[in-house]
């Protein structure tokens, strides 16, 4: 079996995914293909797994290579997650410039005007990654951690339909994480599912696995008091700082003391997630504010000083996984979706980003929906929703064109497909700055972006 890591020269993803996959006896005997196109990232990504692997004595083989069609070759699975540029950098522009053109946003990362061009950037290297995975390997498995990841899937899958490429997302392991403390009962006792786009989902369904009842009603009852007991962004920032767990040398950026003992817990927008609950009376799961990124009337409620404090605190948090170490657990789900192909499982999987086939109706099917999936031989089958929210199913149809119209810029290299794709978009509330706005992000970004016409 090869399994292939593009992208691996980032701590983050290539060590990260090689603790997963060393975890695995379904998987052993594997050989692990890191890539990238930064050869000394990519050597020091390797040398630490093939330390690991000797001091640990594991059933692995480590290879790496800059060479992409040289990695896929013969690859069993293939998992993507990279970026380009400078991440923060081109993010402070993703979400500063458009409020410079009246164009105000939450967020800035995975939708609105942000994300639009985050995700104009990103998806053209990735269509030529899937593009090396078709024409040089034999019908691998595909598994996308990169963002914005509804508009890559989609656009993926309208580029090459029969490829077998997921998007794959943690934040559906933020349920697993807290329902036990706001249900009062082990995770083991409660059964749970969640669908709709990635980063705008909801919880649909919660049970009791001893009694089989119903739990939802439980959840909303008791998550306020949860959430007012829980620390926000801006309160855990602070209370790293004062701790010193967060700290400053002269020369050097902030540093989070990794060894502290202290978990890293920034949790959701509190104030946006009350008012879903209150007025749509569902449980959202998505973390990190991504949810008022693509409702309009989010900016609103949303807790912007708490969102500044979070981005502040990721670019921190990021800066010290450079000194981050090959761990013995298993922290996504990429390796049990593996696992289940490998084995024909049958196991249901939490959170997959597949193209809509009726999943969740009203929505497009050709627009990539996030919802659970048996998982077996021959890949994913999600699972349908007939009776979805109809309310909230509203709010994910107003955005299901935004990506519709990326996927369009993209494909055929549009710069008034761009313009459409703002004009469409629910949380753009400026119409006579867009096409100014999108040639200046064109100029300002042209490495990128330069494909536009």
């Amino acid at each position: 079996m090869k399994i292939v890591l593009i992208g691996a020269g980032s701590a983050q993803f290539g060590l990260g995914m090689m603790s997963d996959i060393f975890q695995s006896k379904i998987l052993a005997g594997a050989e692990i293909c890191l890539m990238d196109i930064n050869p000394e990232t990519l050597e020091r990504t390797a040398k630490k797994g093939r330390d690991h692997v000797e001091v640990k004595n594991l059933p692995f083989k480590i290879s790496a290579t800059t060479d992409r069609i040289e990695a896929v070759k013969d690859a069993d699975f293939v998992i993507i997650s990279i970026e380009v540029g400078d991440r923060f950098e081109l993010w402070d522009m993703d979400w500063k410039d458009p409020m410079q053109f009246g164009i105000h946003q939450v967020y800035g990362e995975n939708g609105g005007a942000g994300g639009l061009f985050h995700a104009l950037r990103i998806i053209p290297p990735i269509l030529e990654i899937c593009g090396d995975v078709v024409e040089h390997s034999n019908d691998p498995h595909v598994f996308c951690y990169s963002n914005p990841m509804t508009a890559i899937s989609t656009t993926v899958k309208r580029k090459f339909p029969d490829l077998k490429f997921v998007g794959m997302c943690h934040e559906i392991a933020s349920l697993a994480k807290n329902l036990p403390a706001i249900l009062n009962t082990p995770s083991e006792n409660i059964f749970y599912r969640a669908a709709g786009l990635n980063h705008f989902s909801v919880m649909v369904e919660a049970s009791y696995v001893d009694s089989g009842k119903s739990a939802y009603a439980d959840v909303m009852a008791n998550a306020p008091t949860f959430f007012e007991n829980e620390p926000g962004y801006s309160e855990i920032l602070s209370y790293y700082k004062k701790t010193g767990i967060i700290h400053h040398t002269e020369g050097a950026q902030d540093r989070i003391l990794l060894d502290s003992g202290i978990p890293v817990r920034p949790w959701s927008d509190r104030t946006l997630f009350k008012y879903i609950m209150e007025n749509f009376h569902l449980f959202p799961i998505t973390v990190d504010s991504h949810l008022g990124e693509y409702i309009p009337w989010a900016y609103d409620v949303a807790d912007h000083k708490g969102i500044i404090d979070f981005y502040n605190f990721y670019k921190i948090a990021l800066a010290a996984v450079d000194e981050a170490e090959i761990v013995d657990e298993i922290r996504e789900r990429c390796v049990y979706v593996m696992e289940g192909i490998t084995s024909d499982s049958g196991h249901e999987e939490l959170a997959v980003n597949i193209l809509n086939d009726g999943y969740i109706p009203g929505l497009p099917e050709d627009i990539a929906v996030e919802v659970p999936a048996i998982v077996g031989a021959d890949g994913l089958t999600g699972l349908q929703f007939p009776d979805y929210p109809r309310g909230f199913a509203a709010l994910l149809r107003n955005y299901c064109g935004v990506y519709d119209m990326t996927a369009t810029a993209v494909l055929n290299k549009s710069r008034d497909a761009v313009i459409q794709a703002l004009l469409v978009n629910p949380v753009v509330h400026n119409c006579q700055r867009v096409p100014a706005l999108v040639d200046h992000m064109i100029d300002r970004q042209n490495k990128w972006l330069g494909y536009l016409k």
